[in-house]
């Protein structure tokens, strides 16, 4: 009986592997139909690669074009040429050129000695009036006043003082260095002195200029004058009219702004939060990376405070909020503007209303900020292209806080109105994207600066 079982079992075994194997080969069949003709690879199959001979010359792999613009070939001021009279293994005469390749080598010339040019007034007879004669030497825009230093070598002075923040005797290091040329402390001092009072009214003129823009940021920071602490005003602009305006008052009042924007401004002003900014007139826009920094302390401070982080995390959302409208409406009508403005402002109200009357609440007082400037905080969104940071004028007070950190400040009224004169300038030339020490050699010699060469 167990016979008979295991037979019928292995019979029921057999004809369920004979299904599968048919299925099995109509599987294959359907396979070997997708499979390419004689001499075709499967897409799947990787070309061949040709196999690398030792010591033969391989082409160079080129790369995209994207990827090529990290280095540019400048303009050769001076081209050599590389070439073979004879051939190097038959010594025949070589014939006919092409150019193989080209390598590119920077140098600095070798440096140049300090010119002296020595003017020799003549004066000579005449015999109609009996008396001698002798011209009139002029040379304005070659010295400045009656001094025997040449209007380059004091421009390149004030640029290492200004924009390189070098000291005195560094200055006078390189310069015996490099041009073999020995001025004393004194003299260079002097000499930075002479250039700044030279352009003092092309850094009057640059306030004037700054008036007449959209848009000025204005900030301040400390400076000491003769041991007494004062501040340094800065207005700066931005665009290709930029301006960086640089004054010192020992005043850190409203009218020190005032006087520097004039009666008759009528931008946007951006700063932070400082008081003096409040009694100005016209438009404001408050800085909110300010507003953000203090939000993120208030959460700080205040970390078992469920309600006041909730608080500050609603604020950053409005900012948040709006930048996002901005970037999807990148041509809003004024109208739209105006009402998206509201709705912005609406908003900060009902937060600034929540805890400004709440003595002793953690967010009393940014409550209150919210409420005191609500017309200030998303002109932004109002003006197209005005910046809801006042990061411009921040950067622009950095160079004159390391200059600070570095010397202490200045010792006389002479010396603060000198290095602000020439910071001013040479700032505001940078910021133009110009060559700080051409236009300062152009304004020293009263001539327009020399045009910078195109990018290759």
């Amino acid at each position: 009986m167990n016979l008979e079982q295991e037979v019928e079992r292995l019979r029921a075994e057999n004809r369920e592997l004979r299904q599968q194997l048919a299925v099995a080969l109509a599987h294959i069949v359907e396979l070997e139909a997708q499979l390419p003709g004689p001499g075709e690879a499967p897409a799947f199959v990787k070309a061949n690669r040709q196999q690398k001979v030792a010591g033969a010359p391989q082409p160079r792999k080129k790369r995209a074009a994207v990827h090529n613009k990290a280095r540019r070939r400048a303009p050769p001021t001076r081209i050599e040429r590389h070439a073979l009279e004879h051939c190097p293994e038959c010594r025949c005469r070589l014939r006919g050129e092409s150019l193989d390749y080209r390598r590119e080598v920077l140098e600095l010339p070798p440096p140049q000695a300090v010119e002296v040019l020595e003017h020799q007034v003549v004066k000579r007879w005449c015999p109609h009036c009996a008396c001698w004669r002798s011209p009139h030497l002029d040379l304005t825009g070659q010295v400045i006043g009656q001094g025997r230093i040449g209007v380059g070598i004091a421009s390149l002075v004030a640029w290492l003082r200004t924009s390189l923040r070098m000291p005195a005797r560094q200055v006078q290091e390189y310069l015996a260095t490099l041009h073999n040329l020995t001025l004393s402390i004194g003299e260079i001092i002097a000499l930075t002195h002479a250039v700044g009072q030279e352009l003092q009214g092309a850094a009057d003129q640059l306030l004037v200029t700054a008036r007449g823009q959209e848009v000025v940021h204005q900030d301040e920071t400390g400076w000491r004058q003769d041991g007494q602490n004062g501040y340094v005003w800065l207005t700066a602009t931005d665009g290709v009219a930029a301006v960086r305006h640089y004054e010192f008052s020992l005043s850190r009042s409203h009218h020190v702004p005032q006087r520097l924007l004039g009666p008759r401004f009528q931008g946007v002003l951006v700063s932070d939060f400082y008081a003096a900014y409040n009694l100005l007139p016209g438009r404001h826009q408050r800085c909110w990376v300010h507003l953000l920094r203090d939000l993120h302390h208030l959460k700080d401070a205040h970390p078992e405070s469920a309600e006041s982080i909730a608080w500050a995390l609603a604020v950053r959302q409005l900012y948040d909020e709006a930048q996002a409208w901005l970037a999807a409406h990148l041509t809003p009508t004024t109208e739209q503007r105006q009402q998206y403005y509201l709705q912005l402002q609406q908003r900060a109200c009902a937060l600034g209303q929540q805890h400004a009357f709440t003595a002793g609440h953690p967010c009393c007082a940014l409550a209150k900020r919210l409420l005191r400037h609500q017309d200030e905080l998303f002109q932004f969104v109002l003006v197209p292209g005005l910046p809801a940071d006042n990061n411009l004028a921040e950067r622009g007070l950095r160079p004159l806080v390391i200059m600070r950190k570095i010397s202490g400040g200045s010792r006389s009224p002479h010396g603060t109105r000198t290095r602000l004169t020439l910071a001013s300038l040479f700032a505001t030339w940078q910021a133009r994207q110009l060559n700080p020490f051409n236009e300062c050699l152009a304004a020293v010699r009263h001539t327009a600066p020399t045009p910078r060469a195109a990018s290759p």
